[in-house]
């Protein structure tokens, strides 16, 4: 059953909560809610007391201007303290790099794992997602929800063929809703490169995925990220892409959770 709790700035933050165990909050990425971490949450939820949640601007959750990602990191600290006051946190892609923000700010986590967060590896990275980023801000300023979607899905490296199909599609609608929190997953990841000094201040134990059959700078980014940790891991998940199957990956989540 969907529940709420109330962030600091009185924003309103739905979610739900499954199992028995220590605590696991999982943090979804882009053009996602919390609907989408739902099938880990079920792999999970024999072992964890897991919360998935709408990030503020999706799902059931509310939003309040002016959007900052310590706003979204306040959002986590209020579900921490609803759940039980210390958990372990679990991002995905951008979530994992609102993630590896708050765990690096100070809130009360245990253990902490996230799955290939796209930060750029060189500067044509770097200047490509600059350059979508002010593109973004340019389209949404202008209404334009459905030509920012275009822009993510294009930055992700789909093809101008899948695109102009997932336009005709029925989930059209629901993604051009989730589009104003693309600005907000464009923020988290700052200037898209890695955060090193900012992961260095995670005391917590640090586990950092790609999936097996990923191209190789995901594995390059992962790898990064675990070494600016005081106790960073890189590990991989088999035969998997960005698109992991939650049942593969539950047992590699589970194991380290475990602790």
């Amino acid at each position: 059953m969907e529940k709420t709790t109330v962030s600091r700035d009185g924003t309103r933050i739905a979610y739900t909560r499954s199992g028995r165990g220590p605590g696991v909050v999982l943090v979804s990425g882009a053009m996602s809610t919390g609907a989408t971490m739902a099938p880990l949450a079920a792999e999970l939820s024999d072992r964890f007391d897991v919360t998935v949640y709408d990030r503020r601007g999706r799902g059931e959750s509310g939003d309040t201007a002016p959007y900052a990602v310590e706003r979204e990191i306040e959002d986590l600290a209020a579900l921490i303290e609803t759940v039980g006051g210390e958990v372990s946190l679990y991002g995905m892609s951008s979530g994992g790099a609102l993630v590896l923000r708050a765990a690096a700010s100070g809130l009360p986590v245990r253990r902490v794992a996230v799955y290939e967060v796209p930060y750029a590896m060189d500067d044509a990275a770097a200047r490509a997602a600059a350059e979508y980023t002010e593109r973004l801000t340019e389209v949404l300023g202008q209404g334009r929800r459905g030509d920012a979607v275009e822009l993510f899905l294009r930055h992700t490296g789909l093809g101008e063929e899948m695109i102009r199909g997932a336009r005709q599609s029925p989930m059209w609608a629901g993604m051009e809703s989730l589009a104003p929190s693309l600005a907000y997953d464009a923020a988290v990841l700052g200037d898209s490169r890695v955060p090193a000094s900012a992961i260095a201040s995670i005391s917590a134990p640090l586990l950092v995925l790609a999936g097996g059959a990923s191209d190789a700078w995901w594995h390059e980014a992962a790898r990064a990220i675990a070494d600016a940790a005081p106790e960073g891991t890189y590990g991989t998940v088999d035969r998997q892409t960005h698109m992991v199957e939650p049942g593969v990956l539950a047992p590699v989540l589970a194991e380290f959770l475990a602790g």
